[in-house]
């Protein structure tokens, strides 16, 4: 099982490949993050925050710069308590990550999959949604879909803002 810090050290490298390689100008630091509207209009000087991240696409001058739409804390958070689970998809763009099911050493007969949903650039409870699916070995050996507590998905989206709250307080300066 491949951990997530090999995946995210995987798409930075890749990043910085296609970088070097291709027309891209490469991803734009936090500290340039404007909304929208100001990138409409071109003023670059204002400063949203540590809300969203954004990358440029392919050089068409400055007006190429896109927004990524996630809370970045959110999604550090999501990943960071995802990681014991392999992971099937991570779409920063729509802010949604996907896991692969996940067989937990100590219940050989069940197993999980888990879908993160971030919906908010801020940092707020009602920004999250997770989805929780189990399924369990019937008789036959193979797997039907089984009830998931109905607390379990509000428990993981309690445990991931509190991570995202955790990181936020420790990129303050002090």
């Amino acid at each position: 099982m491949i951990g997530i810090r090999t995946y995210i050290l995987g798409a930075v490298l890749a990043a910085g490949v296609t970088a070097g390689c291709s027309s891209l100008k490469g991803v734009v630091d936090p500290d340039e993050m404007t909304t929208t509207e100001e990138r409409r209009k071109g003023d670059f000087g204002k400063v949203l925050g540590e809300n969203i991240l954004r990358y440029r696409g392919p050089a068409r001058g400055d007006a190429a710069v896109s927004p990524i739409a996630v809370n970045a804390y959110l999604w550090r958070a999501s990943l960071d308590t995802l990681a014991f689970m392999p992971l099937a998809s991570a779409d920063t763009l729509g802010g949604v990550i996907i896991t692969d099911w996940y067989t937990p050493p100590e219940s050989p007969n069940e197993r999980l999959k888990m879908t993160v949903y971030i919906l908010s650039r801020e940092l707020r409870a009602d920004g999250l949604r997770v989805a929780v699916f189990r399924q369990a070995r019937d008789g036959d050996g193979g797997w039907s879909d089984a009830a998931v507590k109905r607390d379990t998905a509000s428990e993981l989206e309690n445990i991931i803002l509190t991570r995202a709250r955790e990181l936020r307080v420790a990129s303050v300066p002090k």
